[in-house]
């Protein structure tokens, strides 16, 4: 069973990665802190939160020995701090000064950021120096995981690409597309498996497509390396943001648009667990590095929950939920999402298991009655749920149509096209503006991003010639037609 044990509510904003130690949880967020719990009971270290990042914080990682934290920024650095007293130890300012949106340390304690312009950086701790830099030739990299050897790394972009890398940066095999819309995590298994010269590991990765994938990456001295495709998981119905395997490699987690974390067998792909408890995107995931088994996720709900998992049979008690029961209850239904459907598609059944998804089971029997399937769910009204469908209850009806509009904003298995979405909040832009740099962004957060005296631009971290924003019309009216369609 998975139980619900803590939950932390220390970051001011969004919840953008978790990292597990022997001994500690670290967690970053779009406030520009890094906050750092004993694993223990959870309570936060004495020198919580580093502050030192001008922008929001993209992701951190331990080192491995437990005793330095990485973190990256916008900001285009990522700094190193010590995990015994909080200082920090070094700031390594990325080539070109592009935003870096993920670090990783390797086995011996060297350290790759990926940043927004598609290069990579390696990095020596010990000497504080950068080793050498690549280059993916892609929009951003986003993803970034070390093989446990240390020999090797892949990476994945927002162009959907999973690349496969040495320690020169020499990529070694690339698979194109391998999430329609972007890649948005991967992580290695911790365990390699070897059979005489072959070695083979597996590769866990997740993307916009709302698809889960396990790959089997092999490795022969004759032939060179492989990326097979074992298992794709469509246990979600929206954009998959995260994944983690365990410490002893049996299991698989992964956060997503939906709200949801899913909790796999690793070596089937099949589905245990589903877990209901943030109220928004599930941006985050970790499993804890020993016993017991832990598992930290982070949501744009500002909370970070922590779980941990048991052997035995679960119980429902409204955290956990079995896959793999005999009765098909609601909640046991795969959501429409599975099938990729638009909404205006849906069944009434598709739309009585979104309801039982949404924790709005007690209409499920008005919505039967008035044979609501998904084109009729998208033109709902609240006059139609009161006259109609005799919703007498005010809270209840605005809460069917919040539901509502959050479908047709989130529900992103018909594909949000990412010119649609704001580069500094990546949601649905409402009032499209063109800032200097030439990159459209959402009037409020780009002036408030200009007014804290931010006078670089979100993308390139250059300056900006003007503070003047203009408004896109062109792209209002568009996102206007897409909203429309769904």
């Amino acid at each position: 069973m998975v139980s619900l044990i803590c939950t932390i509510r220390d970051h001011r904003d969004d919840i953008n990665w978790c990292a597990f130690s022997p001994k500690l949880l670290a967690t970053c967020s779009s406030d520009k802190t890094i906050r750092v719990y004993f694993t223990q009971d959870f309570s936060e270290l004495a020198f919580s939160p580093l502050t030192g990042h001008g922008y929001g914080v993209h992701c951190c990682c331990f080192s491995p020995c437990g005793k330095f934290l990485a973190s990256c920024s916008t900001d285009a650095t990522t700094v190193v701090w010590s995990m015994d007293t909080g200082d920090l130890v070094t700031v390594f300012e990325h080539p070109g000064r592009s935003p870096v949106r993920v670090c990783v340390f390797s086995p011996d304690s060297s350290l790759i950021s990926g940043a927004s312009d598609g290069t990579l950086a390696l990095w020596d701790l010990p000497s504080k120096t950068l080793r050498r830099t690549g280059a993916s030739n892609e929009a951003s990299i986003v993803a970034c995981s070390f093989t446990p050897c240390g020999q090797m790394f892949a990476t994945g972009s927002t162009y959907g690409d999973i690349r496969v890398w040495d320690l020169e940066l020499n990529p070694l095999h690339t698979v194109k597309n391998a999430h329609d819309l972007g890649v948005t995590c991967c992580q290695f298994a911790p365990k390699l498996q070897n059979d005489g010269c072959l070695s083979r590991l597996r590769l866990a990765s997740c993307g916009q497509d709302s698809q889960l994938k396990i790959w089997m990456l092999s490795r022969q001295a004759a032939a060179g390396c492989k990326l097979q495709l074992l298992h794709t998981l469509v246990g979600q119905t929206a954009p998959v943001l995260s994944c983690a395997f365990s410490a002893d490699a049996q299991l698989l987690v992964s956060g997503s648009v939906d709200k949801t974390i899913t909790v796999y067998g690793a070596d089937q792909g099949v589905l245990l667990y589903r877990l209901h408890q943030h109220e928004r995107y599930v941006t985050a995931c970790a499993f804890s590095a020993t016993a017991p088994c832990l598992i930290a996720t982070g949501s744009m709900d500002k909370t970070v929950n922590i779980w941990r998992v048991e052997d035995g049979i679960d119980r429902d008690e409204g955290k956990s939920l079995p896959a793999e029961s005999s009765k098909a209850t609601c909640e046991d239904r795969k959501l429409p999402g599975h099938t990729r459907l638009l909404v205006c598609d849906w069944s009434e059944e598709d739309v009585s298991a979104w309801l039982c998804a949404e924790g709005l089971e007690a209409l499920v029997g008005a919505f039967k009655a008035n044979n609501i399937d998904g084109g009729e769910l998208v033109s709902l009204t609240k006059d139609t749920l009161a006259s109609e469908m005799n919703i007498d209850s005010i809270g209840l009806r605005n809460k069917v149509m919040r539901k509502i509009e959050e479908l047709k904003m989130s529900l992103v298995c018909t594909g949000v096209p990412d010119e649609f979405l704001c580069p500094i909040t990546r949601e649905v832009m409402k009032d499209p503006v063109i800032a200097a740099d030439g990159f459209s962004y959402e009037r409020e957060a780009i002036e408030s991003w200009i007014n804290s005296k931010n006078r670089s631009s979100p993308m390139t971290n250059l300056p900006l010639q003007t503070t003047v924003v203009t408004p896109n019309r062109t792209l209002k009216m568009a996102i206007g037609r897409w909203k429309s369609s769904q």
